[in-house]
């Protein structure tokens, strides 16, 4: 495959019908970038799209029907692209462009003025929406089946992985005593996931979305984009027009400490995959201790009992 692959772009155009019989030089296709997958910009007679191939040993963990439909869901929601083709056997997608759409970074949240609050606005849009996703995340269930496919690779787990998921028995308990209504969630909001016009956050990529506590994609994203406490603050109090309850705080940094549990393990797959576009393995690393981290401290208790007493303040 050529460095950038885009002579595998053009083979995958190929098979969709809205770029039959045209010749290369009628299309335009450039790298994006993509963490597991690959994502490539096209442009055909004035028109400009976004094409997604899937990485190697997706298919292990994603499941393309439900993920087409939660894109189409999230189109019609007004936070995602248009969906243009989607292929579930295989995962190839295209989208329509996002203009003026800057892909977003720990950095340019920080640098973009109102980031934050637009994609705290952006959340509180999709999960308003009444969309219904064909996908349950459970959190706890996904941790379980993680643990499955990496039992039958070539891989470790981080020492003392084991225990921490025995301490997170009390998280568990305090989720399921008030548990909130499920809504249409991203669940994997990384950085590059989010499109910034400057005027209004748009959303990609749902390969692992489904119905969750909406709470679930506030405080990942707030870890992924290693967000100050003004930055938290500032989309927390977009999403709830003001203030949270005690409560839904709790919730908030209890999903930034089990995001890094469950990534955790979605990277050491990558890992066993030997997946070459990054360090998988201090990615890894670095997300467990995160987590531990956050569980030691003295406030992770006091949060985990609000949210099992359902409190208001």
């Amino acid at each position: 495959m050529d460095d950038q692959g885009v002579g595998l772009a053009r083979e995958a155009l190929k098979q969709i019908q809205l770029f039959w019989c045209l010749d290369d030089t009628e299309i335009e296709v450039k790298r994006l970038g993509g963490l597991t997958n690959l994502v490539f910009f096209v442009s055909l007679n004035g028109e400009q799209y976004v094409l997604r191939i899937p990485g190697k040993g997706t298919e292990e963990y994603i499941n393309r029907k439900n993920e087409a439909h939660a894109a189409r869901e999230a189109a019609k929601a007004k936070v995602s692209p248009d969906v243009v083709h989607f292929d579930e056997k295989t995962g190839v997608m295209v989208t329509r462009f996002v203009d003026h759409g800057v892909t977003m970074s720990p950095e340019k949240f920080k640098s973009r003025e109102g980031s934050p609050k637009r994609a705290g606005e952006a959340f509180k849009m999709l999960h308003s929406s009444g969309a219904k996703f064909n996908f349950r995340f459970e959190l706890f269930a996904m941790i379980d089946d993680y643990l499955r496919i990496l039992a039958t690779k070539d891989t470790s787990l981080p020492d003392g992985y084991a225990e921490v998921v025995k301490e997170a028995e009390s998280v568990r308990r305090a989720l399921s005593a008030h548990k909130l209504p499920l809504v249409a969630c991203h669940c994997d909001p990384l950085c590059e996931n989010f499109l910034d016009t400057g005027k209004r956050m748009w959303i990609v990529d749902w390969e692992y979305s489904g119905m969750n506590d909406p709470l679930w994609d506030l405080g990942d994203l707030a870890v992924e984009g290693q967000f100050s406490t003004a930055q938290e603050e500032e989309m927390i109090a977009a999403y709830f027009d003001g203030a949270p309850t005690a409560a839904e705080r709790g919730r908030f940094v209890i999903y930034k400490a089990m995001c890094d549990l469950l990534w955790t393990l979605w990277g050491l797959i990558q890992h066993a995959n030997k997946n070459p576009v990054d360090d998988f393995w201090a990615y890894s690393i670095n997300r467990f201790e995160r987590c531990k981290a956050l569980m030691a401290t003295a406030e992770f208790p006091a949060h985990v009992k609000a949210v099992a007493d359902g409190r208001k303040k």
